[in-house]
């Protein structure tokens, strides 16, 4: 996706296709990694998981945001790119097919402090085909724990064709476009309602909820990467910030704040749930440091 910083991919020593196991994860610093990598598929389904920043993947059809403590589902053998914000730390799942019922179709899933804890836990098992039994059941108990998690609407329908395309890619490079489906039509070389028309066919969409939704998907990321909200509203084109914190409300529920705040909960919870698991494990080693 244009104007994402970063390229997010895995370490040379990982091939996750080759671990015979019911799911591996492994944990991302996108400083310790390469900057760039073509699209690519892999065997397994992979969840890309954001803990800390914003990722957007490419699929064929579609842009998908992973805002933090929120995953993308991405079933297997299909072609895919992920971009990073700066700062994100990641964290991807990969899931071998048939162990549980996982969603056969790419989307956004709200992820539970549970659920992130366990695949952060599964992070930290050694990357082999030895056998380890604690790892194998944990990881079946995270599979079929992930099949409930809640989907997010945190996608853009985008087709190969290529005045859609080409909508889609200035939008990315200028979400501030204010530019009306008249004018986008005369661009385009079509009438006003053929424009319109093939914008439904395509997407599903109107252009108006089109554009609306691309907006969302940027002021998410931006957002999540420490942009203000008045940023936001100003690179977005809005007349105010309150027209764009309503029209962020009306989409997913929240206004900024309440949303990331929501998101910041989460995490909290999350920390709270590993540290308890830590102090479980034995007073020994908290004796140790007293």
């Amino acid at each position: 996706m244009p104007d994402m910083d970063r390229y997010v991919s895995l370490p040379d020593y990982a091939d996750p296709d080759a671990i015979d196991r019911p799911a591996v994860a492994l944990r991302m610093h996108l400083d310790e990694h390469a900057a760039e990598i073509p699209v690519h598929r892999h065997r397994k389904g992979q969840l890309v998981l954001a803990l800390h920043g914003a990722v957007t993947c490419q699929v064929a059809g579609a842009y998908w945001i992973v805002p933090p403590q929120c995953g993308v589902w991405i079933p297997g053998d299909m072609s895919h790119s992920n971009h990073a914000t700066p700062n994100a730390q990641l964290c991807y799942l990969f899931a071998e097919p048939g162990i549980v019922d996982l969603p056969k179709d790419c989307c956004t899933l709200s992820i539970s402090p549970m659920v992130r804890e366990m695949i952060l836990h599964l992070a930290g098992a050694p990357l082999d085909n030895e056998q380890d039994d604690h790892a194998d059941r944990l990881a079946r108990v995270l599979l079929h724990e992930l099949t409930l998690m809640p989907v997010e609407r945190l996608y853009l329908p985008v087709t190969d064709h290529p005045r859609i395309r080409q909508m889609a890619d200035a939008l990315n490079a200028n979400p501030g476009d204010r530019s009306t489906i008249a004018q986008w039509a005369e661009r385009l070389a079509m009438s006003e309602r053929s424009l319109a028309r093939l914008v439904v066919r395509e997407t599903g969409l109107t252009f108006g909820r089109w554009r609306q939704q691309l907006q969302l998907l940027v002021a998410v990321r931006e957002l999540a990467g420490g942009a203000s909200v008045q940023r936001v509203s100003d690179e977005l084109g809005y007349e105010s910030v309150t027209a764009f914190i309503t029209m962020f409300k009306k989409a997913l529920g929240h206004s900024p704040g309440r949303y990331f705040a929501a998101l910041a909960r989460t995490q909290s919870e999350a920390v709270l749930v590993s540290s308890a698991s830590t102090d479980a494990d034995g007073p020994a080693d908290t004796a140790a440091h007293v």
